[in-house]
């Protein structure tokens, strides 16, 4: 993938030398979908940047003014033509519009260069900020899955499940 670059920001493939930045949003995640994603050194983040580097799946998103990478967009083909997206990013830049701005640049990408007709999301009911960003982007709620998925459990092993939304935009919606 080429690099897609906004005002803020530039989306890019992971590389050599972004473990440190990627361990920094990995070692926490914020959201229970990530948790499988968990970092718990430079060694296991350096080996997760290796294998994102082999594919378009995972992009970074970093600061064009200093190159940090602040966190990723990711999306997953279904083919013929719809797309699983989705983000991550560093709870130090939350509140700063950089998961819209790079959300929205992901979309169009999507949408112009690879044909796109479909992007859909899960999000977790709990997850206010995801749904508030999918929203921004036009994106419509297609449904709740009442305990969709289990990605924790409680203190006997039992899987805590949570109720998942879905939502989606057409490019049609889009281009709208």
């Amino acid at each position: 993938m080429d690099p897609i670059t906004t005002d803020r920001l530039i989306l890019r493939p992971f590389r050599e030398g972004d473990a440190p930045d990627l361990l920094a949003y990995l070692r926490h995640p914020r959201a229970s979908c990530f948790l499988s994603l968990k970092l718990d050194d430079l060694d296991a983040a350096a080996a997760e940047v290796e294998a994102r580097s082999r594919s378009d799946e995972h992009i970074a998103v970093c600061l064009r003014s200093s190159g940090r990478v602040i966190g990723d967009v990711f999306q997953v083909p279904e083919p013929p033509d719809t797309y699983t997206v989705g983000w991550n990013f560093n709870a130090d830049v939350a509140g700063a519009g950089y998961a819209t701005e790079a959300a929205r640049a992901l979309f169009e990408h999507l949408f112009t260069v690879r044909q796109a007709r479909r992007l859909y999301a899960y999000v977790e009911e709990t997850n206010v900020a995801s749904q508030r960003l999918c929203e921004k982007l036009g994106m419509r709620k297609e449904g709740l899955f009442l305990e969709f998925i289990s990605f924790t459990t409680d203190g006997d092993g039992n899987p805590i499940f949570e109720n998942t939304m879905q939502y989606a935009i057409l490019r049609k919606e889009w281009r709208a």
